[in-house]
């Protein structure tokens, strides 16, 4: 993976295949298993799966498959590489949680992390925003 491109895969208007069978749809394009080699993370309340790739593969070129793929087409779902970014959002952080705190959790290389540039605590929602020094340290 170059620097400059995601790990991550967006497919957009997935409400008409479950996930299970979005599973299978990505092992059969990619010859990757999913757990092993890429996550899925599901927001049905916007209709979007994203898989994140744990293995180096060329997002660009799977993206251009997928977008190809008869069953993808069958399901009209939209496949794009997810933009990079240097903020997450964090959600269900505990009161009693600091910014040391958080920043140490997601600077942490066995947590995904990298350097962290810049913690924002929002108390009354309950979450926080991380911002990396790098795209890399927000896997």
């Amino acid at each position: 993976k170059s620097a400059k491109t995601s790990a991550s895969v967006v497919f957009e208007n997935i409400q008409g295949c479950s996930l299970k069978c979005l599973r299978m749809l990505l092992e059969n394009i990619s010859g990757l298993t999913v757990d092993d080699d890429f996550t899925m993370e599901v927001i049905h309340e916007i209709n979007v799966a994203i898989a994140t790739f744990r293995k180096s593969i060329d997002t660009e070129e799977f993206v251009k498959k997928c977008s190809q793929n008869k069953r993808v087409k069958e399901f009209k779902m939209t496949v794009r590489l997810l933009e990079l970014t240097q903020s997450i959002k964090v959600e269900n952080v505990p009161d009693s949680i600091s910014t040391d705190y958080i920043t140490v959790y997601f600077e942490s290389a066995r947590n995904g992390g990298g350097p962290v540039s810049d913690v924002q605590l929002f108390p009354e929602e309950k979450s926080a925003i991380v911002t990396f020094c790098h795209h890399k340290g927000n896997a």
